[in-house]
């Protein structure tokens, strides 16, 4: 079989279509004469006698606030080194890409035909008024030192050259938590650094700021040990020079060392070098492509080592984007002067922290893991964390204004966290507000198949997060031994399998079946049979109050996981059906789709039933809902069924239920634009803001529309949301992700806590 041309891939990557990576787009409407006067002449003129009278207010009127330069020479790009400015351009754009998707910073890449320094630092110094802050990048050692140090003291903006101190930032925190797994003191341990390269010296000077004593630190070079009575060295490097008699060569100096650093070339460090460290070493090998030393060659030679890499595809990856993007974040949104030692300190220390917390399911979901934790193979986070933008920004911009170099100071710094959550596109504040809501009165939830890993991994979490009690049902061996496979914390759960018969009301269930389904051909013999099935039983649960909720569809499919649902429990009182309800999570906020499941062509009273059913449930969620009954026609422009069907049920509703703000017939694009509806509809009742409740003529439009919103317009699905029971039944949806689970728990908590409230206040009536 011929292997793929991986260097063909690469070239057409960058090549087909738009040239390059990055684009600009506009921020502003483009889309009329009024817009394009505004955004030139005559109305840029405003902007600019505003800025001309108070310089500070290009942060206000301009993208200088959000915009930074990722400027190079292209003297040491990657591994291939001086390879010059233009071909140094594909890593810019690169470094200018993960700067925007990280941490939605813009980005000018800049490739300079300047190699001395005076020519680097007036061209960068010059451009000073167009940026909010300049990312060095690729620049030859050790003129890449001289050019950081005169930008940093010569510029009033954040200048950081990412080769010497991102590396430093994210090795830094990876060492503090190797040490501590270790049972290794910072001031104590034996370091061996292979590499005198930008990257080198500034991760040793980190290293020093957070403990590590020069004394106990020895430095090697391509030319051997740095010592004082070398003569190649320059003043930078001899700051690293030990006096040390005992040691030459690299297998010497390793020779019971605690830790060995790694920023060189591939394969210089051998298995033997390995077995003579220290007990339980930690080896940083971070030479690109190929560390220093295999990573399979290293955990084989030592059982207790720590081991890290640079690259992807193993345990550990010391990768400087989990720095770059939110150190310039938070540097950015406090207008700083400088990215300065105690702003990289608390990165360190915020990124070394994160990696003790908890991991998201969708962190382990994108690296094909099922239960990552804090230990050997996880002692910094995942780049796809996104928790690092508010961990890590937050703490950079804390470090800013505490030690003097910010120009803006924040006081809110909870609002400051969610504008940094929704920087990165997923609007998720309603689940975040349910998630809060779910936990100040958790609900037990009984689970009808405990015994697939993704239950039991959702179980795990809405646990451990305080949002639900987990039962779980199925067969007890197997759901045990899952538990023991990875490593969860489900022992104090209770298990319960109903296929034995011999559970407590077992025989209680089975004759409630039998009395309600008596006369509808069921047997008493055919009643504990189907009770003995996970979905009767954990509905019976749920009907005789053992549990407050049921989850359960993930391996059947939707008719087969509704029915024993609607022959236990049944529907709500004055409630003629059920129905099925998306909440899609969008840049633009959450809408709410139905029905999407359950009712295929409804007719006219159906839909008004549907729609007075959705309308009441999108208020739990505390949205005010704005009703669009959508159709292929705007209020009658077009005749058929579909459009006549929306027409009819809209006057219900509006006879019916006069304070619902509710319209249609309309089309969906019209509904979700505000602008579009009032030039063309101002007569409508949903005028002023956009819809974000959309009804669907029939189950057919319903569910593409939100399968095609899930897969091509980047939208998170939340349901299926069963609506009209008379207690809490969620049905999955088949297959669904772990996280797509625990949004369902939590939805499913909330119900119990609406359907308890509701049951509460009835009694209260009565009485």
């Amino acid at each position: 079989m011929k292997k793929p041309n991986r260097k063909q891939d690469a070239l057409d990557y960058h090549a087909k279509g738009r040239p390059g990576k990055i684009q600009v787009v506009p921020t502003k409407p483009t889309n009329s004469q009024r817009d394009l006067t505004m955004a030139y002449s005559p109305g840029v003129a405003e902007p600019c006698l505003r800025i001309a009278d108070n310089t500070e207010d290009v942060y206000k009127y301009t993208a200088k606030g959000n915009l930074v330069a990722v400027i190079s020479n292209g003297t040491a790009v990657l591994g291939l080194g001086n390879i010059g400015p233009e071909a140094s351009k594909p890593v810019m754009e690169g470094k200018g890409l993960l700067f925007k998707i990280y941490a939605d910073i813009d980005v000018f890449d800049l490739e300079l035909n300047a190699k001395s320094v005076d020519d680097f630092v007036n061209i960068v110094k010059a451009l000073e008024p167009t940026f909010g802050g300049v990312n060095l990048e690729d620049i030859s050692a050790p003129t890449c030192f001289e050019i950081e140090r005169r930008l940093k003291a010569e510029m009033n903006i954040p200048v950081m050259h990412d080769d010497q101190h991102g590396t430093a930032i994210i090795s830094g925190a990876a060492l503090m938590n190797a040490c501590q797994i270790q049972g290794k003191k910072l001031d104590k341990i034996k370091m061996v650094v292979n590499g005198a390269g930008a990257a080198a010296i500034s991760c040793s000077k980190m290293y020093l700021s957070l403990g590590v004593k020069k004394e106990n630190l020895v430095m090697f070079d391509i030319n051997g040990l740095l010592t004082p009575d070398r003569t190649d060295l320059d003043d930078i490097r001899l700051e690293f020079a030990t006096n040390r008699t005992d040691i030459k060569t690299l297998a010497e100096a390793m020779k019971g060392a605690d830790v060995f650093v790694g920023l060189s070339a591939g394969n210089v460090v051998t298995p033997d070098m390995l077995k003579a460290m220290a007990k339980n070493p930690i080896v940083f090998a971070m030479a690109n492509p190929e560390p220093e030393i295999n990573y399979d060659l290293a955990v084989a030679a030592r059982k207790d080592i720590i081991m890290a890499t640079g690259r992807s595809d193993f345990p550990n990856q010391v990768n400087n984007v989990l720095g770059f993007p939110y150190i310039f974040r938070g540097a950015l949104d406090v207008r700083a002067t400088a990215i300065n030692e105690e702003m990289k300190i608390a990165a360190v220390h915020a990124i070394a922290e994160m990696a003790k917390k908890p991991v998201p399911e969708e962190v382990n979901l994108a690296y094909n893991l099922t239960n990552l934790k804090f230990g050997k193979d996880y002692i910094i986070p995942k780049p796809m964390d996104q928790r690092l933008i508010t961990e890590v920004s937050a703490a950079v911009a804390k470090a800013a204004i505490e030690s003097g170099v910010a120009r803006a100071v924040i006081t809110d710094w909870d609002a400051y966290a969610e504008e940094l959550r929704n920087r990165l596109g997923g609007n998720d504040k309603v689940l975040r507000n349910l998630t809060s809501k779910a936990k100040q009165n958790p609900k037990r939830v009984v689970f009808a198949e405990a015994d697939t890993y993704k239950i039991l991994r959702a179980a795990q979490i809405v646990k451990d997060d305080g949002v639900a009690q987990p039962i779980l049902l199925g067969n007890a061996e197997k759901i045990k031994q899952i538990i023991r496979d990875n490593d969860l914390d489900l022992d104090d759960v209770q298990i319960i399998d109903p296929r034995e018969g011999k559970c407590e009301r077992f025989e209680e269930y089975a004759q409630y079946l039998y009395k309600k389904r008596q006369r509808r051909g069921i047997t008493l013999l055919e009643a504990r049979k189907a009770i003995t099935d996970r979905n009767y039983y954990g509905a019976c649960m749920v009907q005789f109050g053992e549990a407050d909720a049921l989850i359960s569809g993930l391996t059947k499919n939707y008719a087969t996981t509704i029915k024993p649902a609607l022959q236990i429990i049944g529907i709500m009182d004055g409630v003629n059906r059920v129905a099925g309800m998306y909440l899609m999570i969008t840049p633009k906020g959450p809408v709410f789709f139905g029905d999407t499941t359950v009712n295929v062509d409804p007719t006219v009273e159906e839909l008004v039933d549907i729609t007075v059913l959705i309308e009441r449930t999108v208020r739990q969620f505390s949205v005010e809902p704005r009703v669009a009954l959508l159709s292929y026609s705007n209020f009658g422009s077009n005749d058929g069924d579909v459009p006549e069907k929306s027409r009819k049920a809209v006057k219900m509703l509006h006879q019916r239920y006069p304070d619902m703000i509710v319209d249609g017939d309309v089309q969906a694009n019209f509904a979700l634009n505000a602008n579009l509806l009032a030039d063309n509809f101002p007569f409508s009742t949903l005028n002023g803001k956009p819809a974000n409740t959309l009804i669907f003529p029939n189950l057919e439009s319903g569910n593409i529309a939100y399968k095609l919103l899930q897969e091509l317009g980047g939208a998170e699905a939340v349901g299926p949301i069963l609506l009209g029971m008379k207690k809490p039944v969620h049905v999955l949806q088949l297959g669904s992700s772990v996280r797509e689970i625990v949004n369902m728990i939590t939805i499913a908590v909330i119900d119990a806590q609406e359907k308890e409230k509701t049951a509460a206040q009835t009694s209260i009536k009565r009485k």
